[in-house]
């Protein structure tokens, strides 16, 4: 019974998965003349990277505070902190998409989402490769919030999944 309910809970995160990287992609993200919409679309931007930020934030300190998972409730948790995490990192990547597109000259060589998605990972997992890089000011606020996220936030949390997940009783 708990590995049926173990595997229904992997099905729907794929499944969230594959929402969030559709949502990604698919999102209308262009230029806006309108100074009133686009304010509103940033705040809108800032305001959803604060809620995954506390959800993630709140996850792991439910992970930090349990035991290792023995049972399916914190399991499904790691498994939704894993969701979650992935959510920031593509929070983050559309932010530096939207900052690139709206502001040219802010980054250098970010043209695609593709493009901020890597930017993204790369900044996420310290690589830096220096191909894609902020340039302008707005896109260094924006990275440098990205790094206290990825530092304080994500990097605890993958640590948090990994790291459970590895010692989960296999039954």
């Amino acid at each position: 019974m708990a590995d049926d309910s173990y595997r229904r809970e992997q099905r729907r995160a794929a499944v969230a998965a594959a929402l969030l990287l559709l949502a990604y992609f698919l999102v209308p993200v262009e230029r806006d003349p309108n100074g009133l919409r686009l304010a509103l679309r940033s705040v809108g931007t800032l305001l959803l990277v604060v809620v995954v930020a506390l959800l993630v934030t709140g996850q792991v300190r439910r992970q930090l505070r349990a035991a290792p998972p023995t049972g399916d409730t914190e399991v499904r948790q790691l498994i939704r902190l894993a969701v979650l995490l992935l959510a920031g990192v593509l929070v983050f990547a559309l932010a530096d998409f939207v900052v690139a597109d709206s502001r040219p000259g802010q980054f250098a060589n970010l043209d695609t989402r593709i493009d901020a998605l890597y930017f993204a990972l790369a900044t996420l997992t310290t690589i830096g490769y220096g191909d894609v890089h902020a340039q302008g000011q707005i896109a260094r606020v924006v990275v440098c919030a990205q790094m206290l996220f990825s530092i304080g936030v994500v990097t605890t949390g993958a640590s948090i999944v990994v790291k459970q997940l590895t010692r989960r009783p296999r039954g």
